[in-house]
């Protein structure tokens, strides 16, 4: 094989592992670096994928098994394990990292101290350590790093959303009028938006006093659980989140479906989100790989996105296929009731990408997943039950966030402190 050395920081996870094989059967040379971490979660929650998922080594095993590629893994974490990770960079020397290497949910990013202190720990360290790494190894790879539509916020701008930069214009003390572009100002959600948003800082600054290349991808929420790749084998399959913490809003609707329960919007279910299926996630990565910026250029932004939907649209999108009653109950976030989203996503189309839009895949497999493994749901675990302030907890009926332990047995090695009587 010709292709590229490509390191996926993350790979194990939702998004990483579908992209490490489709970039394999690419002929690119796969490796795969994970601490894993998203499956202690499960165990810290006490949930599990509506997928079965194997163990990391019988994942790959079973990828070369039926495509002839082998892809490596390595166990490290990269946030908190520099020199083991710069030791392993300077062997491998990747001409692309994809990094996904970041604790994803906001939902589990607000449910405690704990969980606020482990995202803001893991993700800026994690990013920031690949940032030094690369810096200090002098090596000129590509990072290619997953973002989110949520660094814009969702209280609706008026206008389409640029990728990335705001054209402004400055006056000086001399009345003269100066063009720049700017990074788009950032209006994070929660803490897991906020250190998306704190990413591109670092991402700025490394490209500016570094010439490093890098693309960030403003990604939307990723619909669809498997790929061409992930459905060759059983052990392939991909993850499927349903829970309050991680899982997603279509997800939690098919899942409601499968049981005969009503599809749970939040509020009014006017909040408009931007959307993207798996399939054209790893479509997406594999034009940002073939197409990375020039050396001293800027970050190069794009939005990850392929359609815009409501809430409530897409419960009603749901209910058209499935028959499920709609149910509206109190939101837990703290966000506009209604809002517009209108976003550019230029650079991917030019690049070649023709998504897939929910009402036309909606029922090539997602559906039909979800009825499969309905046996492995756990109805407990469906409900948000995480309140992003008191305000919201107090509109959920007084209802504590979930109680965090501290001490030896925290997964996360994070401490709380203990409130005053």
């Amino acid at each position: 094989m010709n292709g590229k050395k490509i390191l996926v920081l993350g790979g194990d996870g939702f998004c990483g592992w579908p992209t490490a094989l489709h970039l394999s059967s690419l002929g690119h040379h796969v490796t795969i670096l994970d601490n894993l971490s998203r499956r202690r979660i499960d165990l810290e929650l006490g949930i599990r994928s509506l997928t079965p998922i194997e163990p990391i080594d019988i994942r790959v095993e079973a990828w070369e098994e039926v495509s002839g590629n082998r892809i490596d893994y390595a166990v490290i974490d990269i946030a908190r394990e520099y020199q083991e990770f710069c030791d392993f960079l300077a062997e491998l020397r990747p001409d692309t990292i994809v990094h996904f290497a970041e604790q994803r949910a906001a939902p589990y990013s607000m449910r405690g101290p704990k969980e606020k202190r482990y995202t803001v720990d893991n993700n800026l360290s994690a990013t920031h350590n690949v940032l030094v790494a690369l810096n200090d190894l002098g090596l000129d790879t590509h990072l290619v790093h997953l973002g989110t539509m949520g660094v814009y916020g969702y209280s609706g701008a008026g206008f389409e959303l640029p990728e990335g930069y705001l054209p402004v214009e400055v006056t000086d003390d001399q009345g003269q009028r100066h063009k720049r572009d700017i990074l788009y100002p950032t209006n994070p959600g929660s803490v897991y938006h906020l250190t998306k948003s704190l990413d591109q800082l670092l991402f700025q600054f490394y490209a500016n006093n570094d010439k490093m290349r890098i693309t960030d991808l403003h990604q939307g929420i990723v619909w669809g659980t498997q790929t061409d790749q992930t459905r060759r084998h059983p052990a392939l399959v991909n993850r499927f989140d349903y829970d309050g913490e991680y899982g997603t809003v279509l997800n939690r609707f098919l899942v409601e479906s499968a049981v005969g329960h009503p599809l749970t919007v939040h509020g009014t279910g006017g909040q408009t989100r931007a959307f993207i299926n798996i399939q054209d996630t790893v479509r997406c990565v594999e034009l940002a790989v073939n197409n990375p910026p020039a050396a001293g250029s800027p970050v190069k932004i794009l939005n990850q996105v392929a359609e815009t939907l409501r809430v409530k649209e897409l419960a009603q999108l749901v209910s058209s296929i499935t028959g499920a009653e709609i149910a509206y109950v109190p939101n837990p976030r703290k966000e506009a009731e209604e809002n517009d989203l209108n976003v550019s996503n230029r650079h991917l189309r030019a690049l070649g990408l023709d998504p897939i839009l929910l009402a036309a895949g909606l029922l090539d497999d997602t559906i039909e997943i979800s009825s499969r493994y309905k046996d492995r749901i756990n109805l407990d675990k469906i409900p948000a039950r995480t309140a992003w302030n008191e305000d919201r907890s107090n509109a959920l009926g007084g209802q504590e966030n979930a109680d965090t332990e501290s001490g030896d047995d925290d997964p996360q090695g994070q401490q709380q402190c203990q409130k005053a009587a």
